[in-house]
């Protein structure tokens, strides 16, 4: 019961009742996706994959012919929940600056099982580096479930796909590090993972010895995420400097485990500003 406590960020917030704030999150990510497809360039719905979730939207700024860096954005959603649909929020502050977002889609459970989705945001960082192969650099941004994800892509062993992507930086943003306590709550029903697989998807327990060169990792959290989740990004924060990789942690007072995100759409944000 204390797990299904700590791993239920809706019970956190001072700001609304735990349904609302789930409510309020998907409206204001979703208006604020709208937003930016009104008035940004965009290549929206493009497959990296074969699969029917296997897409990306693509948020080009003002000069799509020159070199920009890349940011590819993962969204939460406790792997279940939420899409691409929701997650082009945050391109028009980055859009204005010469950056790209890329808004990934992925297979949520139950359909999509840890490993299927864990592999498809590799993909698509793949896809990416093939598609703009000028970039300024890839940087990835995931939020709550999105920032697993996007710390599985920083242990992969990029041997085993043809490429090497020249990751520059990542923003995890109130993530989860290690799958084990999840497997004891109510989230775990939709993902049915085992012990094997929570282990092997768990980026604390598989951190590369080696960071690329020239790759910064910040870790964000909230004053009010729950302990458990700021306990998760202190700990992964160390096993990433333990390796030798260059980490930060930035705590953001005032803000929740859902708005901590949300505001990436407001240019003097210091989380955008970062």
């Amino acid at each position: 019961q204390a797990l299904e406590e700590q791993y239920s960020p809706s019970r956190w917030s001072p700001r609304l009742g735990s349904d609302t704030v789930i409510q309020a999150h998907t409206a204001a990510t979703a208006a604020g996706t709208r937003r930016a497809r009104a008035s940004t360039q965009t290549a929206l719905h493009v497959p990296y994959g074969d699969g029917d979730g296997e897409k990306l939207d693509i948020y080009l700024p003002p000069d799509p012919a020159g070199t920009f860096p890349v940011l590819l954005y993962i969204h939460g959603g406790y792997w279940q929940c939420l899409s691409k649909e929701e997650s082009g929020f945050a391109a028009p502050p980055l859009v204005s600056q010469g950056v790209a977002l890329v808004a990934v889609g992925y297979d949520t459970a139950p359909r999509g099982h840890m490993d299927t989705m864990v592999l498809q945001v590799r993909r698509s960082v793949v896809f990416l580096v093939k598609r703009f192969p000028a970039t300024r650099g890839v940087y990835l941004c995931g939020h709550s479930a999105g920032a697993h994800l996007a710390a599985m892509v920083l242990s992969t062993d990029w041997t085993e796909y043809g490429v090497v992507p020249d990751i520059k930086g990542a923003v995890l943003v109130s993530g989860v590090y290690d799958l084990e306590p999840i497997m004891h709550t109510y989230v775990n029903d939709a993902l049915n993972m085992s012990r094997e697989v929570a282990c092997r998807n768990s980026p604390l327990l598989c951190v590369p010895p080696a960071a690329p060169a020239g790759c910064e990792v910040l870790l964000a959290v909230a004053q009010h995420d729950s302990p458990e989740f700021r306990r998760q990004s202190q700990e992964y924060g160390q096993a990433l400097r333990a390796a030798g990789w260059s980490v930060s942690m930035l705590d953001l007072a005032g803000v929740d485990h859902f708005d901590i995100v949300e505001k990436l759409s407001e240019d003097s944000y210091v989380l955008t500003q970062v």
